[in-house]
Formats: C-alpha cells, sequence, structure tokens
C-alpha cells in the first residue's frame, strides 16, 4: 500500500511561541494512526523539539538559518516571523524535500501565503492552509480555522478558492487525544473555586505567569494553584522560587495538561488553542491576548460569555485583580460557563480534519467488469463475512450473475483507491428518494481507519450522480462496533437497535 505522505511547513521560536508546531504534530499524530509518513520543515527548531518529533515518529527537515544580509521583501504583518521572502523559502523547501511527491503540504504560519502555496504544488497534489487570521489570500483545497468568531462565514470570501473545503469552528480544534479522553471523566464545574491553573503557552515572553502570580499573592487567596512554564521560559527559575515560597506547584514542560485541567476550578492563561482545551474539559478561563492574533478571538468569545477577559482598553493586570478580588461571588456565573463551553468543543476535532484530508485523498469510481474478481475475494474474506448480513460462503456464479445484474441496471459500486492502491467499496442501492449503503474495507490492505473518508467521497459521488436521493440509510450487526462509530461520526442517526442497528442521515448534512 502507499502511505500518505504528507509535509508540515510551521515553525517555533521565542517569536512565534509553540502553539502553530503543537497543533500541527497533534494533526500530524491522528493521520498517522491509519499509516503515513509525516515530515515537518522548519528553520532553526529548538532542540527539544526536535526530539518531541522523533518520539512521535515524524522526520524533520531543517531549512538553511536565515541570511541576515538580505531582507524580507513581502508587505505581509507577520512576514518578519518567516526571516526571509517566500520565494527563497519556497526554494529552499523543495530542496529539502529532494524528489518524489507528496499528498498533501500543510502550511501553519502566518509569514507564507498564495505565492509560497503556489509554488510547492510542483510536489504537493494538495494543499491544506491551518489560519486564524483571514489576513491574506491562500491558493489551497481545505482551510482550517478553529477560532470561534462573530463573523465567521464572512471572514475568508475572496481570499480562498472556490473549491476549497473550509473547516471553520471550534468543533475541528485540534486537540490531542488525552483531552477527548479526559472529557469522559470530567464535569461542569461546581462549587468554590479551591484549585487555580496559570498557564501562558510554551513561551511566555512577557512573563505573564509571573504577573498573576504576584496579583494571587499579593490578595492572599485560600486556593491551591498549579504553574505551567515551559523550558524557555524566561524566568523559569524566579517563577519557581515564588511558587516553592508558597506551595504552590511548578510544572516545567509537562505532559499532564488534560490532568491538571480537569483537577483545576479556574484557569488564568492566554488564547489560542489551550482555549479549546480548556472547553473541551468544562474549565471556566480568565484570558489575556498574548499576542495581537489572539485579541479578536477572545474579544468575541467575551462577547458571547464563553470566558472572562479585558476589553481593548483594558490593563490586564488591574481586571485580574478586581476578578479575583470577588471570586466568591461568582460560583453560578462559573457553572454556566463550565456547561457552555463544554457543548462548544467535543475533543474530536483532529480526527475530523484527518478524516477530510484522507477523503480529499481518496479517489472513488464507479467499479467495472474486471473488479468482479476482487470484489469476490473482497466479499468472502472472513472478516466481511463476520460483519455482513449475510454470512455465508458466497460461489463465483452466484457472485457474478450478481455483479453482472448491477452493471447493467446501473446499480452504483464504488471503489476507493489511494494512488491506485485499492481502499474500499461502497455500495449504494437506490429507491425512490433514498438509498441503502453498504461500506467496508480491503481486508488486509492496511487502510485501517480510512472508513470514513471512503463514505465521505462517496456521498459527494451520490450527490453528483443522484441528486434526487435525499435520505441514507445504514443498517449493523449489534456486534459490529466499528460501523456504529463509523455512521455515528459523520452524522447518520440512530433510530432503531433491534433486530439489526438502523442508521439515517439526510445527504445534505455535514462532517
Amino acid at each position: 500500500m502507499d502511505q500518505l505522505r504528507i509535509v508540515f511547513r510551521t515553525d517555533a521560536n521565542q517569536q512565534i511561541g509553540t502553539g502553530h508546531f503543537m497543533r500541527c504534530l497533534t494533526l500530524a499524530d491522528e493521520i498517522r494512526r491509519s499509516t503515513a509518513d509525516i515530515w515537518f520543515v522548519a528553520r532553526e527548531l529548538p532542540m527539544y523539539l526536535q526530539q518531541m518529533l522523533i518520539e512521535h515518529g515524524v522526520r524533520y527537515l531543517a531549512l538553511p538559518k536565515p541570511d541576515t544580509t538580505t531582507q524580507s521583501i513581502d508587505e505581509l504583518a507577520h512576514a518578519s516571523w518567516l526571516q526571509t521572502s517566500q520565494a527563497i523559502d519556497a526554494e529552499q523547501t523543495l530542496a529539502a524535500l529532494g524528489e518524489g511527491s507528496w499528498n498533501w503540504l500543510v502550511v501553519d504560519h502566518y509569514a507564507l501565503d498564495h505565492r509560497y502555496e503556489k509554488l510547492l504544488r510542483k510536489v504537493c497534489k494538495h494543499v491544506m492552509v491551518i489560519d486564524d487570521l483571514a489576513d491574506r489570500v491562500h491558493d489551497c483545497d481545505v482551510l482550517l480555522d478553529q477560532n470561534y468568531y462573530q463573523d465567521q462565514d464572512q471572514r475568508y470570501l475572496g481570499k480562498v478558492p472556490s473549491h476549497c473545503r473550509m473547516l471553520l469552528g471550534a468543533k475541528f480544534a485540534l486537540l490531542r487525544p488525552e483531552f477527548k479522553a479526559m472529557r469522559e471523566k470530567v464535569k461542569a464545574r461546581t462549587g468554590k473555586v479551591k484549585n487555580i491553573l496559570v498557564f501562558f503557552g510554551g513561551v511566555d515572553a512577557d512573563n505573564l505567569t509571573g504577573q498573576v502570580l504576584e496579583v494571587i499573592i499579593n490578595l492572599k487567596l485560600d486556593v491551591h494553584v498549579d504553574v505551567v512554564i515551559g523550558q524557555q521560559h524566561p524566568q523559569k527559575e524566579t517563577i519557581q522560587k515564588l511558587c516553592t515560597q508558597h506551595n504552590y506547584t511548578c510544572h516545567v514542560q509537562t505532559n499532564r495538561m488534560a490532568d491538571l485541567m480537569a483537577q483545576a476550578d479556574l484557569a488564568i492563561g492566554a488564547g489560542g488553542t489551550t482555549v479549546w482545551e480548556r472547553f473541551c474539559l468544562g474549565l471556566p478561563s480568565v484570558c489575556f491576548a498574548a499576542a495581537s492574533n489572539q485579541v479578536h478571538q477572545l474579544q468575541d468569545l467575551q462577547l458571547a460569555g464563553l470566558l472572562f477577559s479585558p476589553i481593548h482598553y483594558e490593563d490586564p493586570i488591574t481586571f485580574l485583580f478586581s476578578y479575583l478580588k470577588n471570586l466568591g461571588t461568582g460560583f453560578k456565573l462559573l457553572h454556566e460557563q463550565s456547561e457552555r463551553v463544554m457543548k462548544l468543543v467535543d475533543g474530536r476535532g483532529a480526527s475530523k480534519v484527518a478524516t477530510v484530508l484522507r477523503a480529499k485523498s481518496l479517489h472513488v469510481r464507479l467499479a467495472e467488469a474486471q473488479d468482479a474478481s476482487a470484489i469476490f475475494q473482497w466479499r468472502n474474506h472472513q472478516l466481511i463475512k463476520d460483519h455482513s448480513g449475510n454470512n455465508q460462503e458466497i460461489s463465483w456464479d452466484e457472485h457474478r450473475q450478481w455483479f453482472e445484474q448491477r452493471l447493467k441496471n446501473g446499480d452504483p459500486i464504488l471503489i476507493g483507491e489511494l494512488d491506485e492502491d485499492p481502499v474500499g467499496v461502497v455500495r449504494f442501492d437506490i429507491s425512490n428518494h433514498q438509498a441503502t449503503v453498504s461500506v467496508y474495507l480491503v481486508p488486509e490492505s492496511g487502510f485501517n481507519g480510512w472508513g470514513g473518508a471512503l463514505l465521505i467521497q462517496s456521498e459527494s459521488w451520490l450527490r453528483k450522480h443522484h441528486p434526487r436521493v435525499a435520505t441514507l440509510h445504514a443498517q449493523v450487526l449489534p456486534n459490529n462496533e466499528p460501523s456504529k462509530k463509523l455512521f455515528a461520526k459523520l452524522n447518520y442517526t440512530l433510530t432503531a437497535n433491534q433486530p439489526k442497528f438502523e442508521f439515517v442521515k439526510n445527504v445534505e448534512a455535514c462532517l
């Protein structure tokens, strides 16, 4: 089997922080669950992040150190983040990638736009962009903006191609698996605030952590405080000393974020991806914009009552002092906020995005006469029979007659392929305005986890070629847990569970 080959272009340093890198790694981990060849391309990536890539089975390609004698010629607001021009960066990226082609280029960098993306299409079949600024034009097939904005549907008008698949909103937030797992164990917060979590990202160049600790110390709050900082924090030793003096717990570069958030009653931190981690676990929060790109995000979340944040003209530390001073009167508001934010983020964003990338990589085609033998072998494989309504061996004559009749009647049998390797089969039995769907992956092919992608592409084919079909129906045996999860994941509604599980979906429902 040909693996998906995906290259990520992102950076992480004192200026940029680690948020872009971490959300890319989260997506890379999710994609690798179903076998993929993943590479990261970055410039001067810190050694501890390089080590992290090695531990996650991701390969790293280092771009050359910037030439300080040349200046960026691009006009983008964050052009300095690239430390060179887009044209030079593209040239260096192509040189680093060398021979061969890639299924996807994933770009998560505020200093790159359509000029870079177009040049990389020489070796990349598809381009995905992760953005939340909406301040530049992109040449991409998928755009992910996992943030919450009041004008979400309008922000990228005229900035992406007409064919671009838009993944907008916190339901696509790229969260590590431990947050989804921990979500099953937590409930909406009630009662007094006994534990506060302070975390301002992996870098925190302005030492907001230290400023917040001074407020908590001066107020003499009767709470336990967990403080999380990164290895690169500019005041690491000072913060560790403060925590020791006041019996707070300082965690440096911890891998226990989900656990710490689950234990906390209130978080104080920055905007960005960490907001969605808190929301997933129902953790109320006070947030400050640690970077200019977080201002709009936090303002809209504050207006929606989803977190507490100073409005643009307020001093954040003064706001925090006032808020914490009156903390004892806000139990009801914290409980309401906790319930609301849990409904906004379910922790499955990375899985949803990975499914879209797999689906875009797949080609589905109608089965032809020469496919009869292969489908016969797949259908009679024990793994397929175990989950089939008819678990008996099918004879060749029986299969041949059935197959020829379907082709003659035009009843669609679709085969999904990745670079000509068969992934799976989808069959639609159409009657008037509805169709019954059955799906299976080619057994022992290595395409485990591709069922969602296969079904998405097949549904798209059906909408195009049979637009009169309004609803899809699926029947699943009670012991077929993978299929039950698959249909539920793709917005099929369970309508009955005896003697078989019955799922129904409106074909207009989206992922």
